[in-house]
């Protein structure tokens, strides 16, 4: 993991949470390297790469230019946006709007998600229990999100980086259990979104580290299902 000390260094799988700050990175227009982690073959438990993110987790960034390193996506974006004045407004009002819906991403809307995700596709018993459980709060989460945009084009007013946290998740919409006709104005964000370029580049240089065609088989290996 050489690192430039005038550049910055990406560390990341194209998960949902790896995609969010690709995401900023390709909006910024500035130069980034991308070291992908491969986390089906435990690359994130390296002596190496727990060093820069202790959690053994990704994605993380290294700021050769001023010599920080960033774990946790949340934090990263937080760190970018403010590091480089984007994507999260100057204005006290302005910076709570944006601020309160990243971290309602990072508490409660992918965690919720991603219990769902596993217990609808991936869990080894079944449990209705938790199936309905977190079926029924995601349902509710997307419910706060569709009233929140029914108000207003993105999620805090003007595109920040609450939607590139949020914008991932309802990507893998289909796994949730979620059906995105239910839910207009979530569809209409996410359609104009996905439609950005940048957005386009991001997942387009994901799909070159780990084509699609195999996100299924690694989601099934990293939770002990055999092959399809």
């Amino acid at each position: 993991m050489t690192k430039d000390p005038g550049t910055v260094d990406y560390y990341y799988w194209p998960t949902a949470n790896g995609q969010k700050v690709a995401i900023f990175l390709e909006e910024s227009g500035r130069p980034y390297t991308i070291h992908p982690i491969n986390i089906t073959k435990g690359e994130q438990f390296t002596a190496e790469y727990t060093r820069i993110s202790p959690d053994q987790r990704i994605p993380a960034l290294v700021d050769g230019e001023v010599g920080v390193s960033v774990f946790e996506s949340g934090a990263i974006l937080l760190y970018l946006a403010q590091r480089r004045r984007q994507f999260l407004p100057q204005d006290v009002k302005g910076a709570a709007d944006v601020l309160q819906w990243l971290f309602w991403q990072a508490a409660s809307f992918g965690p919720i998600l991603g219990q769902t995700v596993f217990f609808l596709n991936y869990s080894l018993e079944s449990s209705s229990v938790a199936e309905a459980r977190f079926s029924k709060e995601t349902e509710r989460l997307y419910r706060v999100l569709e009233q929140q945009l029914s108000e207003r084009p993105y999620v805090a007013g003007e595109y920040s980086i609450a939607d590139m946290a949020i914008y991932p998740w309802v990507v893998i919409h289909g796994k949730q259990g979620i059906t995105l006709a239910d839910y207009p104005h979530i569809f209409a964000w996410k359609k104009k979104i996905g439609e950005r370029p940048a957005v386009i580049r991001a997942y387009e240089k994901g799909e070159g580290i780990r084509p699609s065609s195999q996100a299924e088989a690694e989601r099934r290996k990293l939770n002990g299902l055999p092959p399809l």
